[in-house]
């Protein structure tokens, strides 16, 4: 079955749909109020500590090799999951509540960037954006709970033995260049696993659930 028949037959199911849409209009109006707090949180004062790990060695600049990595495991990930209409919902149900989990969590602990951080100025944001360099924007880390979001929606092994490999290169390359703090690193995993169980729960009980009880239904 190739991927528009795919999407033909998931876009039968009228919850999915709607669920769908919501999803996604969810996404866009969190990034749009993230961006937003970015701002504000970069007009903060917020506290700075001595990373005991951070301290083992210098920064190394390495951001375009950091970008390299996440810009072209996004457009990697969603290439791979728009194949798969159920996993494409999730990752983006779970990618909407890690930036609103971030957006609070952020706004909890007010960090300033560690002492010696080399700044990771995304090209992108430079060319067509403010150009506004993002200081603040730390815990937990953004790109290595992307990376990891993708290894859990992945819908085969091989894909997910590549994302798995992307989130240890991403969390390396933020705490090689110093741009967050470990706990950041170590922490994204973990708000992300969150994330997804809440994403598939909710998909469980309210479409899949729903829907294989209609067919069931229907079919007697």
């Amino acid at each position: 079955m190739g991927m528009v028949d795919s999407w033909k037959n998931i876009f039968k199911n009228k919850n999915y749909k709607i669920v769908f849409f919501i999803s996604f209009i969810i996404l866009i109006v969190a990034l749009i109020f993230y961006s937003k707090f970015l701002n504000f949180n970069e007009s903060r004062n917020g506290v700075s500590f001595e990373d005991p790990y951070l301290s083992w060695f210098s920064p190394l600049n390495v951001t375009w090799f950091t970008f390299t990595l996440i810009y072209g495991g996004i457009i990697f990930g969603i290439v791979n999951l728009i194949q798969y209409p159920k996993h494409f919902l999730i990752a983006i149900q779970t990618y909407a509540l890690i930036v609103i989990i971030r957006i609070i969590a952020m706004n909890a602990l007010p960090l300033d960037p560690p002492p010696h951080t080399i700044p990771l100025i995304d090209p992108f944001v430079q060319l067509f954006g403010s150009g506004k360099i993002l200081m603040k924007d730390l815990f937990f880390s953004g790109h290595t709970a992307t990376m990891f979001m993708f290894f859990l929606t992945a819908p085969t092994k091989k894909l997910k033995y590549i994302f798995f490999v992307g989130v240890l290169l991403i969390g390396g390359a933020v705490l090689i260049q110093h741009t967050h703090y470990s706990v950041d690193v170590i922490a994204a995993p973990f708000f992300a696993y969150g994330c997804y169980r809440l994403a598939v729960l909710f998909d469980f009980k309210f479409l899949w659930n729903v829907y294989s009880a209609k067919k069931e239904i229907t079919t007697r």
